[in-house]
């Protein structure tokens, strides 16, 4: 299994930041390559999510079902088909991290749990003499390049202006 882990601190308390994340399709605004987000349910446990995701000449649909939902802390989810995978976001309040013009602040971390040789056969449509292994090679550096603007585009809705985010990504595997 490989994981992904992405961290950043916004200066908010965890229940507005929790809040945000809860939203989903709404993340298709920030992202290049997310061009749509489908959902089935109120958010809680067993939600359903279908993520359309466009790339080159790639288009993929992740399916995706929230497991557990524990506010402000942790909202888990996994990838129902094609690949296994799941993940959480974690909101913990880390109040000595907030400039002095703040009152407080908050650690948001994505985790992504993966197992890249359970990719289904067929997952994709590749044109012809194009490989999965050639797209995943491509699509790894994309995917970090990707979430850092995210990240950074969704720190700039919930604090109300853009400034530099540092932003932790840690991979294992």
């Amino acid at each position: 299994m490989n994981t992904v882990e992405v961290s950043t601190v916004v200066y908010l308390p965890p229940e507005e930041v929790f809040d945000f994340l809860v939203d989903f399709p709404r993340y298709a605004d920030y992202s290049k390559h997310l061009r749509g987000v489908d959902q089935t349910g109120d958010g809680g446990p067993g939600t359903k999510y279908a993520l359309r995701f466009a790339w080159w000449k790639v288009t993929y649909t992740a399916h995706t079902e929230v497991t557990d939902v524990d506010p402000p802390n942790t909202l888990s989810w996994r990838v129902t088909r094609d690949l296994a995978a799941h993940g959480d976001w974690q909101v913990e309040a880390v109040p000595e991290a907030a400039p002095p013009d703040r009152e407080t602040a908050s650690r948001v971390t994505l985790t992504v749990v993966f197992d890249p040789d359970s990719a289904s056969a067929g997952i994709l449509d590749l044109p012809r003499f194009v490989s999965l292994d050639w797209v995943l090679d491509r699509v790894s550096g994309l995917i970090r390049a990707e979430g850092e603007r995210v990240v950074e585009r969704i720190v700039a809705d919930l604090e109300g202006e853009r400034r530099p985010v540092d932003v932790s990504v840690a991979v294992d595997g």
